[in-house]
């Protein structure tokens, strides 16, 4: 047993310095290709309907199965979409002119039964930019009504991804409802806002919460590991996250609610920044010192406001804002459990108390999170 236990000691940092090396080297392009939601705005008068879809025209174009990865650089054809991603305006342009009728057969839209054939009516494409980053474009849809009054019902085939459908009315009052799998958004009347169930709302942003930490919040899935590697004493962990929480819960509110406004630029590398500082006060600290908790619910109000852009990106059905914020915010929380609780199983539990956890697993883990997150923040601040 003791031969065992050597053993592991002077494997597992091998083994976590071989994670700094990959996680400093690939992580950041690994995300740079992620498929968000694309976001449906509807305007819909009595006698047309009038869509603005922002969204990725390379994933499309590429024939890329968002149903099926969550990252362009694991699809087959992910040599086509890098190919489209470096074309100029014009030549992309060009490109959906000759794949339109493939990508149109995967939209739908109807008037109540009546099927309707959205025609474009406009798109604009930024300059290719970073390219190691997602490009926005705007493409515009119009389609003519029935003069029956039916309500519109609109989404697109699962393989386009996720797909965020808002209802944009004069009067300020909307729908906003988060699609995923090929579903279709509620029936949205010609004159007033559609109306999702309370349960359904619930669910799809708890959702939302859940994967916005596991997968796709790496940063925030660090910043919980450097909690978790302070200490695998109950107290320290259970203050800290604590903490945590109130902060983020706080913050995402006001923000959700337009009282707390930061532009993403301030908010993004100062996340990077707790990151660093968390783990390396774990490298440094070996015990908990009064300032700790008081600094991570500091750095939670953050993160809370990175939340938010996220939140904000999606939007928040007006009839359902409560709802959905609450949902989303729980499924934050389960996000940041199951990263602790993964953690645990996998570290804590069955190396937890040997005497060389700290040296062996806690301080080197500590040090691959600090890596990372300076790494971000000279990304975010000076590339």
């Amino acid at each position: 047993m003791r031969t065992w236990s050597n053993l592991l000691s002077s494997i597992l940092p091998a083994f976590l310095a071989a994670l700094v090396a990959a996680l400093s080297a690939g992580l950041a392009p690994a995300t740079a290709h992620e498929i968000r939601p694309a976001i449906a705005d509807l305007r819909i008068s009595g006698e047309r309907v009038e869509i603005e879809i922002r969204l990725s025209l390379e994933t499309l174009l590429a024939g890329i199965d968002a149903s099926a990865v969550a990252d362009t650089n694991d699809s087959p054809n992910a040599a086509r979409y890098d190919a489209l991603r470096a074309l100029e305006p014009a030549a992309l342009h060009a490109a959906f002119e000759t794949g339109w009728p493939g990508i149109a057969g995967g939209i739908r839209l109807r008037a109540g039964e009546t099927p309707l054939t959205p025609e474009p009516a406009g798109l604009e494409i930024p300059p290719p930019g970073d390219l190691t980053l997602p490009r926005d474009s705007l493409l515009r849809l119009q389609a003519r009504l029935p003069d029956d009054g039916t309500p519109v019902v609109f989404g697109w085939d699962a393989a386009y991804g996720p797909l965020v459908v808002r209802q944009i009315l004069a009067s300020g009052d909307g729908y906003s409802g988060y699609l995923t799998g090929g579903d279709m958004s509620e029936p949205m009347p010609r004159e007033r806002p559609a109306r999702q169930p309370w349960a359904r709302v619930f669910a799809d942003y708890v959702k939302i919460g859940f994967e916005h930490i596991v997968p796709k919040g790496l940063d925030h899935i660090l910043f919980v590991l450097g909690l978790f590697f302070f200490s695998l004493k109950l107290r320290p962990l259970l203050f800290q996250v604590t903490a945590f929480t109130a902060a983020h819960t706080a913050t995402l509110a006001l923000a959700a609610l337009g009282i707390v406004q930061i532009p993403p630029a301030v908010v993004e590398p100062l996340i990077a920044a707790s990151i660093v500082y968390v783990a390396v006060e774990n490298i440094l600290l070996g015990e908990m010192r009064p300032w700790r908790p008081v600094v991570v619910f500091g750095f939670g109000l953050l993160h809370g406001l990175g939340f938010a852009a996220v939140l904000g990106e999606i939007g928040l059905d007006p009839a359902r804002f409560a709802t959905g914020l609450i949902g989303f915010n729980i499924g934050v929380e389960l996000g940041q459990l199951g990263v602790i609780g993964a953690a645990w199983a996998l570290l804590g539990y069955p190396f937890g108390r040997k005497p060389w956890y700290r040296r062996a697993i806690a301080r080197p883990a500590s040090l691959a999170i600090a890596l990372v997150g300076a790494f971000w923040f000279v990304e975010r601040v000076f590339l």
